[in-house]
Parts: C-alpha cells; sequence; structure tokens
C-alpha cells in the first residue's frame, strides 16, 4: 500500500551530522512515516562553504523526494531551511525544534546581538560543555556517544543573512524545548511568536536522542492535525 503520509526531512544542526536522526527515524518508520536526512555541507569533517550551500543542499533533498514534504529543522538547521524553502510547494509545514526561526535580514549572530568578525573564513570553535548544552537529559553513556560523533562547522552560518523566510508564505509549528540550554527559554519564545503554532517537549537542546517516541508521537499530531 502506497503511503498518503507526507515525507518527512530532517535537517540537522551545526556540529551534527545526518545520522544523529537515528532514534527518531526509527519511531516515526514505526509510525508509517517516510524519511530523508539532509547531510548540511558546513558540518562535517570537510566543513565547507556556507547558508546558500546549506540551503542548497535541502532544495535538493525536497526535489529528490517528489511528493509532499513536511521539514523539521533543529537549531541552527532552522536558517537554511528558513532560506531554502520559499517557493517550493511541495513543502507543506515546516517544523522549528528548537530551531532559528530567523526574519529578513537576520542572521544568528544578529539575532544574539553578536557582531560579526572581520574573518569570517575558518571554524566556529565549540564552546562550554557539549554535554551541558546539548545533551543534559542524556545518559552518561550516551551524551559521551553522541559528543564523539560531534564535527568541524563554519563560522561563515553564523553571519549569512536570511533573505525571504519561507515561514512568512508556508505553515510553520515551533517546537520549544523546556530544558534546552543552548537555545534559552526565552530566545525560543521569541522566535515561537513567528510561527503559526506552537507546542512544547520538557526536553533539552536533543529531543531526537533523548526522548525519540515522544517527539515522533509529537511530530506526528503535529501533521495529522494541519488544518
Amino acid at each position: 500500500m502506497i503511503s498518503t503520509r507526507p515525507t518527512l526531512l530532517l535537517v540537522h544542526g551545526a556540529w551534527h551530522q545526518p545520522g544523529v536522526w537515528h532514534r527518531l527515524r526509527a519511531e516515526l518508520d514505526a509510525l508509517g512515516y517516510p524519511t530523508r536526512a539532509v547531510d548540511l555541507p558546513t558540518s562535517g569533517p570537510d566543513a565547507r562553504g556556507g547558508l546558500p550551500d546549506d540551503a542548497d543542499a535541502i532544495r535538493k533533498e525536497i526535489a529528490a523526494v517528489g511528493g509532499p514534504v513536511v521539514v523539521v529543522a533543529h537549531s541552527y538547521g532552522g536558517i537554511p531551511v528558513s532560506e531554502a524553502a520559499t517557493g517550493l510547494p511541495e513543502v507543506e509545514h515546516l517544523v522549528y525544534l528548537t530551531a532559528y526561526q530567523l526574519d529578513r535580514g537576520e542572521s544568528m549572530f544578529s539575532f544574539h546581538g553578536v557582531p560579526d568578525p572581520v574573518d569570517t573564513d575558518g571554524l566556529i570553535p565549540l564552546t562550554g560543555d557539549p554535554r551541558e548544552a546539548f545533551y543534559g537529559d542524556l545518559s552518561d553513556a550516551d551524551a559521551e556517544a553522541a559528543i564523539d560523533q560531534l564535527v568541524d562547522q563554519r563560522l561563515r552560518v553564523c553571519v549569512d543573512r536570511v533573505t525571504e523566510p519561507a515561514w512568512r508564505s508556508i505553515p510553520s509549528t515551533y517546537v520549544v524545548c523546556t530544558n534546552d540550554h543552548a537555545i534559552p527559554l526565552p530566545l525560543q519564545e521569541k522566535m515561537a511568536d513567528r510561527a503559526t503554532d506552537v507546542r512544547r517537549i520538557e526536553s533539552s537542546h536533543s529531543p531526537f536522542l533523548s526522548r525519540p517516541a515522544e517527539l515522533a508521537a509529537l511530530l506526528d499530531e503535529i501533521v495529522t492535525s494541519r488544518g
């Protein structure tokens, strides 16, 4: 039987790679959802390019689906998704999972009030404790495994600015992660005000690892309740 469910296109955040979605994809598969995961070129052992390159990678994945798509963006992934999905009729809905839902002319740094560096041709150092920032509700073993998978991230993506954000023309849901220590709750709430709908999950920055079944159920509810 051919599935009538849209494909969920999963877009990872900074320092991460597509494999970070493996637990969530298994749960979504059990619910009958086809999934694809984008490999953003600005993250990886050979990190390269900037926001336009990530947006192009997303557009290519959307085109490859060949049918209706709901895009799920995590953290930094929200920025290239907003840039990529504008004007694509096959994209039915956008989900910003504790993600940057930026407006016209905004960059990650400008949203945080951080001045652009003189030189953007390099990598973003991973400052602080990634265990605390990304994986606060994972077991020690799972957090250590996740940290071992972190990769290089291009700095340029922090200063590249969104042109025409897709959420201005495509319905969107913002999923607030209430225990997130990477993107503080007040900033999530500020961006959530831009979304068509807002949901919440009691998790740290990475519920696809710590609460995959709960997140899959929430995504299913978002998809099936769209008016």
